[in-house]
């Protein structure tokens, strides 16, 4: 007699939904940038709110972003000395010294050895490519002790800190050397605008750039079968950075020029200004220098083969230094490239001013460790972004200049900037952790 077996399976189970993706994750939006971006609305909305208004009128944006040009061009800069592992003490007593050199070139050094007198064509351009040469020798100069003689950058420019203010002291015996030329202060802000029609062309040109970026990368994700945005997704993220672009450009062209300045242009020209004339200013030409800047050292830092190897060394020396990367030149390369951006920040900010003075560039380089770091550069190492770096230094002259408006007194005013750079750092070390990223 057989016995029969019966088999009982078990019962059939439901296959789970997968999970939904959250909005960030599905636009792949950076969270730490979307943190940094709420802290920026944050600091905007509590300012407005205390000085009735003022701080986001059309006129306090645009002083804003002049304002904030020379360090954010620095802070670029910065992103790739941290990312390396160094640090850059020296780079507003550089500035001065690169502010120094074109000063001279224009009022003094040109004038006397090839006869140029202020207002030639050519002076602004030989005196900004000699402030170039000047900042570019002194960074390779300063990488050279770092890479080469294994001298800590911390102390390389530290001593450059103190040299470089008193050198450019030097070069002007200690006087404000001015005025500069009419060309060169056009770099400066409210000197040289581009205003309203060629502001509108240069922000439908940015949207569309953007949007093409964007398509471009798409397209490039889809050639090597990786998961895209969906569509809307895509659309989404367009109309936002186009929307962002459209409306700082419509904020910046609702800043009047004043009558009374309208009308000495017109005077200078010989001419009489039409009754009910109006003009605004629009896009700063160093803010767009600014963005200039902003994209080569993305494409530096995210194209070519000298941004893999900052970020591959900063990551591991030594397993950089073994798969052949030349380490001690790169710090010298990554110290040029400081240098100069400390000569271009040195162009807006004695443009801006109008001349050269003896502080000029004064505790520039704690406000750009600040912003480099704020805006996500790991002092570890490895990691930084260069429009965080921007975002950053924004975030630093918004809280300047609302403490300011406010009537809040300058030390009190370093006492909170330097709170926030430290609440910075540990936010970012608790996010890393939480993270996994560093």
């Amino acid at each position: 007699m057989s016995t029969q077996h019966t088999s009982t399976s078990a019962p059939a189970t439901k296959a789970k939904p997968a999970p939904r993706a959250k909005l960030t994750d599905t636009l792949e939006l950076d969270t730490r940038l979307l943190g940094m971006i709420g802290a920026f609305i944050l600091v905007t909305v509590v300012f407005n709110v205390l000085t009735d208004g003022r701080f986001l009128t059309p006129r306090n944006i645009f002083n804003l972003t002049i304002q904030t040009v020379s360090v954010a061009i620095m802070a670029t800069g910065m992103v790739f000395v941290i990312v390396t592992r160094h640090i850059d003490l020296s780079v507003g007593a550089l500035l001065a010294t690169c502010s120094a050199v074109m000063a001279m070139m224009q009022t003094a050094w040109l004038p006397q050895l090839l006869g140029l007198p202020l207002g030639h064509p050519l002076i602004p351009w030989l005196a900004i490519g000699a402030g170039l040469i000047t900042g570019a020798l002194i960074g390779a100069f300063q990488g050279y002790l770092a890479g080469y003689l294994l001298i800590p950058a911390f102390i390389v420019t530290l001593g450059g800190l103190l040299v470089w203010r008193n050198a450019a002291w030097y070069l002007t015996n200690g006087q404000t050397i001015g005025p500069l030329d009419p060309t060169f202060q056009m770099f400066g802000g409210i000197n040289g605008t581009l205003g309203e029609f060629w502001s509108w062309v240069i922000g439908v040109v940015a949207a569309l750039a953007a949007m093409a970026a964007l398509w471009a990368k798409r397209r490039d994700k889809i050639r090597h079968d990786f998961p895209v945005k969906p569509m809307w997704a895509e659309i989404t993220l367009g109309a936002i950075i186009a929307g962002a672009i459209l409306g700082f450009i419509a904020i910046l062209n609702s800043y009047q020029i004043p009558t009374a300045r309208l009308s000495r242009q017109f005077e200078a020209r010989g001419e009489v200004m039409p009754e009910g004339y109006t003009a605004a200013y629009g896009l700063p030409i160093s803010v767009l220098l600014l963005i200039v800047v902003a994209i080569v050292m993305t494409v530096v830092a995210r194209k070519t083969r000298l941004g893999r190897y900052i970020f591959a060394t900063g990551g591991n020396p030594q397993a950089a230094e073994l798969s052949g990367i030349n380490t001690r030149l790169l710090t010298v390369k990554v110290f040029a490239i400081m240098g100069a951006l400390c000569a271009i920040s040195a162009v807006v900010a004695s443009a801006r001013l109008t001349n050269h003075s003896n502080d000029i560039g004064t505790l520039d380089e704690l406000r750009v460790i600040a912003a480099a770091v704020i805006g996500g550069t790991a002092l570890a190492g490895g990691i930084g972004t260069i429009y965080g770096a921007i975002l950053g230094a924004l975030i630093m002259q918004s809280l300047q200049s609302g403490m300011a408006m406010v009537g809040v007194d300058a030390p009190l005013q370093n006492i909170v900037v330097g709170s926030v750079l430290v609440l910075a750092v540990l936010i970012d070390i608790i996010y890393r952790r939480r993270t996994g990223k560093g």
